[in-house]
């Protein structure tokens, strides 16, 4: 199909079917252990346990802070773990607005601030790695360390198909026609090892997806991909930085953690063989570990330990759909 048509037919689509729209209003059908804060008109999901030093956990594109349900108990032995849905995701509210990293970055600073945080190591994966890094640059002074999971924080990183969404309408059309599109066949991409893509985790994607307001807000997300300015900002950042990298990512490839690792001013680099995009699940119990140690401000020797899909598969948690 020539771009042409597919315009056509996308144009077509929106106007019997309508342009994806946001939804400002808390969803209906939240877990019923499910907390909330409102700021700056979001009705915004978190989940706050354990005691000590705050760690705030920032998901990626596409997913929720059900991303660090094996992480945060183990994080929350020594710390408290604040685990936020960003705005659009999750089960936060979708209204029409901002939704840059620095936008993002603002709401999680605003939602700490409600829960009297005062400072805060950051934890983020893929996608989240940005609102992490525009939140340490935002206000340095408390952030004490950060630890970030296979950053895609680069231009160089922007799919094709995120690129041609920043445009006009055609943005609008391709999510319209394709975001929520073949979710089994992009799955397999955050993974090294696909017995990590069950049925289970496809249904919760597919049903995060189905969820108002989720197809307008991931594309306003998508159209705040631009991370040069972070870059230039970063030049002053010098808390220390933990990377941690799965050495097969598609999605972020380790060469983009090597290149992060230089250009921070104290960064070190984790390196999980036969990992892909979320070492949280795929090497679990290595990459929780070095997390640990570094919250605890001692970064581990590197001990590598695979963890087997068949024996962790119920605990696991959903996670994002291939995509930053």
């Amino acid at each position: 199909m020539t771009a042409a048509r597919l315009l056509l037919v996308g144009l077509a689509s929106i106007c019997f079917g309508g342009c994806p729209s946001f939804h400002g209003e808390p969803l209906t059908g939240a877990p019923p252990d499910a907390t909330f804060v409102d700021v700056d008109g979001v009705h915004v999901r978190y989940r706050d346990t354990g005691t000590g030093p705050a760690v705030v956990m920032i998901h990626g594109y596409g997913a929720s802070l059900e991303s660090w349900g094996n992480v945060a108990p183990v994080v929350a032995a020594h710390h408290r773990v604040i685990a936020i849905d960003l705005k659009g995701f999750g089960w936060s509210s979708r209204p029409d607005g901002d939704y840059s990293p620095a936008a993002e970055a603002a709401l999680v600073w605003r939602v700490l601030d409600k829960l009297k945080v005062v400072d805060v190591a950051i934890v983020a994966h893929s996608w989240g790695s940005s609102v992490g890094l525009a939140m340490a640059v935002a206000q340095p002074a408390r952030v004490r360390r950060v630890a970030l999971y296979d950053a895609y924080v680069y231009d160089d990183q922007v799919p094709g198909f995120f690129r041609w969404a920043q445009k006009g309408v055609i943005g609008e059309v391709l999510f319209a026609l394709y975001y929520k599109e073949r979710i089994e066949d992009r799955a397999p991409l955050a993974y090294f090892d696909e017995r990590w893509v069950t049925q289970a985790r496809v249904d919760r994607v597919e049903d995060d997806l189905d969820k108002p307001g989720t197809v307008a807000a991931a594309l306003a997300a998508a159209r705040g991909h631009h991370f040069g300015p972070l870059h230039e900002q970063l030049r002053g950042f010098t808390q220390p930085v933990l990377l941690l990298w799965g050495e097969e990512d598609q999605v972020t490839p380790l060469r983009f953690g090597q290149r992060l690792a230089a250009e921070l001013a104290d960064a070190e680099l984790k390196v999980y063989p036969r990992c892909g995009h979320i070492p949280m699940v795929e090497a679990h119990n290595a990459s929780t570990r070095d997390l640990s140690r570094f919250l605890d401000g001692e970064v581990g020797t590197e001990v590598i330990e695979l963890d087997d899909p068949a024996a962790t598969d119920k605990a696991a948690s959903a996670t994002s759909q291939g995509t930053p």
